[in-house]
C-alpha cells in the first residue's frame, strides 16, 4: 500500500507540474510575452535594458508601444503614430494627422532637454513613404528618442502582421515599475 500512495503521489505531482507548464506556454503564446528593450531608440520612455510585459491583443491604437520584427534576427521597438488611412506631418516640431494637431506628451521632458531645437524634422509621409496615407492594415511608427531612432522614416510602413505585441507594463528596474501608457 506504501508504493501504491508513492506513485499516486508521484502522479499527482506530475500532473499539476505539466499543467502548470502548459498553461504558463499558452498564457506566453497567446496573451503576454515578456521582453527586454535593446537600444535608446524609445528614450525617454524607455531606457535599453528595460524589462517589459507585452500583450498579444490584436487591436492597435494611435500611440500604442508595439512591438514588430524588423528582420529575421531583430525586434524593434517603437510608437504608433500613423493608423491605415492617416496622412502624416511635422511642422515645426508639432505632429498633425489628417491636417489635426496632436500634442505628444510623451516627449515633453525630451523638448526640455533641447530647448528651441526641434526633436523631430520637418516631413510629410509622402516624403518618407512615397504614399499620401498610411496603407491599409499598415502603422507609421517612430521612437520617441526622434534623434536616434530607425524607424518607418527609414524603414517604411510596418504591417499588422509583423507587430508581435503591445507594450503593457514596465517590470525592471523596480523603482520605475508602471503601467506603460
Amino acid at each position: 500500500m506504501g508504493k501504491s500512495k508513492a506513485a499516486k503521489e508521484l502522479f499527482s505531482w506530475t500532473k499539476a507540474i505539466i499543467t502548470a507548464v502548459l498553461f504558463s506556454c499558452v498564457i506566453r503564446m497567446y496573451l503576454f510575452s515578456p521582453i527586454v528593450v535593446d537600444g535608446e531608440s524609445m528614450m525617454p520612455t524607455l531606457q535599453d535594458e528595460d524589462k517589459i510585459i507585452l500583450s498579444k491583443r490584436s487591436d492597435i491604437d494611435r500611440f500604442d508601444i508595439v512591438v514588430f520584427h524588423a528582420t529575421k534576427e531583430k525586434d524593434y521597438i517603437k510608437r504608433v503614430i500613423g493608423m491605415p488611412g492617416d496622412h502624416i506631418e511635422y511642422k515645426d516640431d508639432v505632429l498633425y494627422i489628417n491636417g489635426k494637431k496632436y500634442e505628444e506628451p510623451y516627449l515633453d521632458n525630451e523638448k526640455k532637454e533641447y530647448g528651441q531645437e526641434n526633436l523631430t524634422e520637418d516631413f510629410k509621409l509622402e516624403d518618407y513613404t512615397g504614399a499620401e496615407t498610411v496603407p491599409e492594415n499598415e502603422y507609421f511608427v517612430m521612437g520617441d528618442n526622434r534623434r536616434n531612432s530607425l524607424d518607418s522614416r527609414m524603414i517604411g510602413t510596418v504591417s499588422k502582421e509583423k507587430i508581435t505585441g503591445q507594450a503593457e507594463f514596465l517590470y525592471w528596474p523596480m523603482n520605475d515599475i508602471q503601467l506603460i501608457k
